[in-house]
């Protein structure tokens, strides 16, 4: 997943408090979500999230960092078996210092794929924050996106 936050993110507002590390920090989570569904790791998957995160993807509904290992533990050995995702950020907003929403197009690649069919590419929305001083994902939710 390309990750350029630092030249998406606006440099005033709510904004002008993030710090570089902060950005670089929101960069990882995405690259910690391809990472670990690469290697098929729902443990790894569901530990960016916060306890009470939500996960959203079409036909799916996951309250908590539990359910949300619970569930993609069975679709690694099932529908999601053999897949990685991929994505791009194209938004980052920020509505104050510790919270914002990230958003990315991308989507699941089967095997063999260098780019998602269009029945699995999305757009997402990634909400980000911050507690205890690091950057969790707080809710993920995508939606197929238009081929055309």
């Amino acid at each position: 997943m390309t990750t350029q936050i630092a030249e998406i993110a606006p440099a005033s507002g709510p904004a002008s408090a993030i710090t570089d590390e902060d950005r670089a920090a929101i960069a990882a989570l995405p690259q910690r979500v391809v990472a670990a569904w690469a290697a098929h790791d729902a443990d790894a998957f569901a530990e960016v999230f916060t306890p009470d995160g939500t996960m959203i993807i079409p036909g799916v509904f996951q309250q908590g960092r539990e359910a949300i290992r619970a569930f993609l533990t069975q679709a690694f050995a099932g529908p999601f078996k053999g897949t990685r995702v991929t994505g791009t950020p194209v938004d980052l907003r920020f509505a104050d210092a510790d919270a914002g929403i990230l958003i990315t197009q991308g989507g699941i690649l089967a095997p063999g794929e260098t780019e998602p069919s269009p029945e699995r590419a999305v757009n997402a929305s990634w909400v980000v924050v911050r507690r205890d001083g690091r950057w969790h994902l707080a809710a993920y939710q995508n939606t197929p996106r238009n081929a055309a």
